[in-house]
């Protein structure tokens, strides 16, 4: 390999790094800046506990192992958060009718409502901020972006199957 190649790829990788740790750096500042105008600090809940919740609502009801796998964390991670939204009166166990020895999580009515005004809270302010942001001649350059950010959400299950 030339140097002159060499000194491409360093440069190649050198923005990629600044790039993943720019995005990183925005991503945070958003996540953030939603979990303040959706009101989610004020319910007492973690953003992984509200994840969680999230995942029951959708997926339940679910098992707390199939759970902790869907999420990628252990299942004690999994049980902390599912005792925190237990004790909030946000999700219930009982037992599965098919294997008693094992318990499905579903989501009281209570989450539903709960979980509808964060996305509410959290579309509300991204919408005003595109409006207010992105001028109409950048929309397009934001749909790919989008695009580009669920490309890059997909990376972990492409790396598993090198």
């Amino acid at each position: 390999m030339t140097e002159e190649m060499t000194g491409d790829r360093g440069r190649s990788q050198w923005r990629s790094e600044s790039a993943a740790e720019r995005l990183q750096h925005a991503m945070k500042r958003l996540r953030a800046r939603l979990r303040t105008e959706s009101g989610q600090h004020s319910l007492g809940l973690s953003q992984s506990q509200l994840v969680v919740l999230a995942t029951v609502l959708r997926e339940g009801p679910i098992t707390a192992a199939r759970l902790a796998e869907l999420e990628h964390v252990s299942p004690q991670s999994i049980a902390q958060s599912l005792a925190a939204l237990k004790s909030a009166g946000l999700v219930r166990g009982e037992p599965d009718p098919q294997d008693g020895r094992k318990k499905l999580i579903s989501a009281n009515p209570s989450a539903v409502e709960l979980i509808d005004r964060l996305l509410a809270g959290r579309s509300l302010f991204l919408t005003q901020a595109i409006d207010q942001v992105v001028a109409p001649e950048e929309r397009e350059d934001l749909e790919k972006a989008i695009e580009l950010l669920e490309r890059l959400a997909t990376a972990d299950s492409i790396r598993a199957r090198k």
